[in-house]
């Protein structure tokens, strides 16, 4: 993984990047949650989340780490 990317003279840091994707991924998987009805059976829906997001976020990280 590299430390940062240049867009138009911008350095924008790369881990930025991985979050963005990991949000957008998490998004698509929170909607399918909500339909499929599987927060019914979740303890705290927002504890659940922030997990579920920090888990596609490392996979996200581990995926491009390659």
């Amino acid at each position: 993984m590299i430390g940062e990317i240049d867009f138009y003279g911008v350095y924008i840091p790369s881990l930025l990047l991985l979050m963005l994707i990991a949000f957008a991924v998490f998004g698509a998987l929170r909607h399918a949650l909500a339909r499929l009805g599987l927060y019914r059976v979740v303890w705290h829906r927002s504890l659940f989340n922030f997990a579920l997001y920090v888990i596609v976020l490392g996979c996200t990280i581990a995926l491009t780490h390659r």
